[in-house]
């Protein structure tokens, strides 16, 4: 291996992997370093891919890459203890020209990915671990892994959300724990018929399902479902500053998840592949750090490019899209014989001028929104009376529709409820 690239990328998920393929097809000498033993064996995330970021790179990429399922069916629950509100919508839209999504598994997925960034002509440095960036007058100049100097004209800290890299050079701050959810994730096995019959889907197509409420143990957070061909994604993410004041291990959440009644039905038979945990960017716009240097750029996920909005989780396409604003910046600092600071200033530039940035600012007061314990305690339980008064049917004397939801908004109080739908919405 030389001692030299132009591009040192540390981390092959899937902002790394795309940074590769765009610069080495683009002719720079490149490194992409993985510290796992192959690319996507330590990326645990959910699993849903929206496709226009990656498509305008790779045109066409789901026909050859290994996605699992295209998402043409979106549910949201809100859960109590034994009961779930569901808004299902099932809809060919979902599935349209570069409007389409899919399920991965990012094992799989990953690694495709950082193939075609060698076929491109990268090299693929698996199972080694970054220390440390090297360092000149302020400006990174390569990294050390181990024993070993690799220099570089730029680096690109590609490593997740918690990038030691980017906090020793003063570009990141450590993560502060209202910043961060910790997920666990478990991938459960179940033919390719029955998650079909069960999902009621046709061929091929998937569903992605998202829970709010007693599955957190009414702590903030949520719950999630992913269909994939043969296997569910299954798992819960809560912020890490709540974990301490909840009764429940983020574990015994899983387990407690999997047990509910409209989940139990669901995951019936099935077998156990996988269990995971991660951590996941959760304070939107306000915890993006500096993203560049002297020689050296963030992305994805250590850019903390992540938005959670409730109805939806997106983080791969910001990722992919901040690689290739990254890579563009590298080949024209390239050009220049320039990888100073004020060179790779266009990054953020470019990244303002996109969708990456301007939905960060669209949403940025939505994490403090969700940090409101009534959205996981009362208003689940408030959804679950008001519908249980509409369809229980007992014998006894009916009431008007409008005062038994009258009678049960008392139990929250209307003035509360309104200002917390104006502050939800203005926060979306």
């Amino acid at each position: 291996m030389s001692d030299k690239f132009e591009v040192v990328i540390v981390g092959a998920g899937v902002a790394g992997s795309t940074a590769a393929y765009i610069l080495a097809s683009a002719g720079l000498e490149v490194l992409l370093i993985e510290r796992g033993n192959y690319a996507g064996s330590k990326n645990m995330t959910g699993g849903r891919l929206y496709s226009h970021s990656l498509n305008k790179i790779i045109p066409n990429f789901a026909k050859e890459a290994p996605v699992e399922r295209k998402i043409t069916k979106e549910k949201v629950s809100l859960l109590t203890e034994d009961s779930a509100i569901t808004l299902d919508y099932h809809s060919s839209r979902l599935g349209g020209n570069l409007r389409d999504s899919y399920s991965v598994l990012r094992g799989e997925f990953d690694q495709w990915l950082a193939q075609k960034a060698e076929e491109a002509g990268a090299v693929l440095a698996a199972g080694v671990r970054v220390d440390e960036l090297l360092t000149n007058n302020g400006k990174v100049v390569g990294v050390k892994a181990g024993e070993d100097e690799i220099e570089a004209d730029v680096v690109v800290l590609a490593d997740g959300v918690n990038s030691l890299l980017a906090q020793q050079i003063g570009l990141k701050k450590e993560l502060q724990p209202h910043e961060v959810a910790v997920g666990a994730k478990e991938v459960i096995e179940l033919p390719k018929q029955v998650i079909e019959d069960r999902f009621n889907l046709n061929e091929e197509e998937g569903a992605a399902w998202l829970f709010a409420g007693s599955c957190t143990s009414g702590i903030v957070g949520g719950g999630f479902i992913y269909t994939n061909k043969s296997s569910l994604s299954l798992g819960i993410v809560c912020t890490l500053s709540d974990i301490a004041n909840s009764v429940k291990s983020v574990c015994q959440m899983v387990e407690d998840f999997k047990m509910h009644p409209a989940i139990k039905p669901l995951i019936k038979g099935g077998k156990l592949l996988e269990y995971s945990g991660h951590l996941v960017p959760e304070a939107g716009y306000d915890m993006v750090p500096q993203l560049y240097g002297d020689g050296v750029v963030i992305v994805g996920d250590a850019a903390g490019l992540v938005i959670n909005v409730g109805y939806t989780v997106r983080g791969m396409d910001l990722a992919i899209t901040s690689a290739e604003a990254a890579a563009k910046v590298i080949i024209k600092a390239r050009e220049k014989g320039d990888f100073s600071k004020n060179s790779l200033a266009t990054y953020k530039q470019f990244l303002d001028q996109s969708f990456v940035i301007k939905d960060m600012k669209l949403y940025k007061n939505f994490p403090h929104f969700m940090q409101n314990k009534r959205i996981f305690n009362d208003y689940p339980k408030l959804v679950d009376d008001i519908l249980a008064g509409m369809f229980i049917v007992d014998g006894s004397t009916s009431k008007p529709l409008r005062k038994k939801v009258m009678d049960n908004l008392k139990t929250v109080g209307l003035m509360t409820l309104l200002k917390d739908s104006y502050k939800g919405m203005k926060a979306l």
